[in-house]
């Protein structure tokens, strides 16, 4: 057992720890190409959210990883088979009632850790923090935490080489073998603004991939996974450290 992992604790080892921070971690069940689970981006950020809160526990963080929620915004993929979608007020509702709990029981800092590229975090946060503004409220996708092109050759979104190499790291038991994997291609839209990404609109999934994935895997290794793994995990847990840290009297400086 370990006593920041909520889901491994027992009453008895918690009921009198502190708390500074809550890491809530927020993946999606869905497709993933031929070759990788539908659990992926679960399976992924809560490793990551383990071994990054264990580096920041042991850093001296006073922290709490609580159960991943293991839905996440699918609207553009309604007919992608079971992929499982939570409507964005789901989500905020849902976010909302964790931090009523939250503030109640005097952990006054949370991070959202976000391991799913539908979901969007930011607004909800906006008006959450007008609700409790004495509360630090804190959000970031763990995709964005270091350069993928430091580690990897092809880029992509969705099942791409990073995603692969990952999970070839983290659960080589549940990819199958590359050969059998879709090449990823994505279909570019037609409008100009959209193709060259300063204008935007929801993909239909399946109209731009034909097999679920977005980025060739197939240049993934478990070597390549490993390498970025660590440099997220060193990132966040930085960044745990910090947040557990900070006086929220005194978050900004001259």
């Amino acid at each position: 057992m370990n006593p920041f992992i909520l889901a491994e604790s027992n009453f008895k080892e918690i009921r009198d720890k502190k708390f500074q921070v809550a890491v809530l971690t927020w993946g999606a069940t869905e497709a993933h190409n031929f070759h990788l689970p539908y659990g992926t981006d679960n399976f992924q950020i809560e490793a990551i959210a383990r071994e990054a809160g264990n580096r920041a526990v042991r850093a001296g963080a006073e922290l709490v990883l609580l159960p991943n929620i293991p839905f996440g915004v699918n609207t553009g993929q309604a007919d992608i088979k079971l992929d499982i979608n939570l409507y964005p007020s789901t989500q905020m509702a849902i976010l909302s009632d964790i931090l009523e709990v939250l503030n109640r029981q005097g952990i006054a800092k949370l991070i959202v850790l976000n391991g799913h590229g539908g979901n969007n975090f930011k607004p909800m946060l906006r008006e959450l923090g007008l609700k409790y503004p004495d509360m630090l409220l804190v959000t970031t996708n763990f995709f964005q935490t270091v350069e993928k092109d430091s580690y990897f050759e092809e880029m992509g979104d969705h099942a791409d080489e990073m995603e692969t190499s990952l999970m070839l790291y983290l659960k080589s038991d549940l990819v199958q073998p590359l050969h059998t994997a879709g090449e990823g291609k994505e279909k570019k839209s037609r409008i100009k603004g959209i193709r060259e990404g300063w204008a935007w609109t929801e993909r239909r999934w399946s109209l731009v991939t034909d097999d679920t994935g977005i980025g060739n895997p197939y240049k993934a290794t478990r070597e390549k996974g490993e390498r970025y793994f660590d440099a997220v995990c060193d990132k966040l847990a930085g960044l745990f450290l910090e947040v557990s840290e900070a006086d929220l009297n005194k978050l900004y400086e001259k």
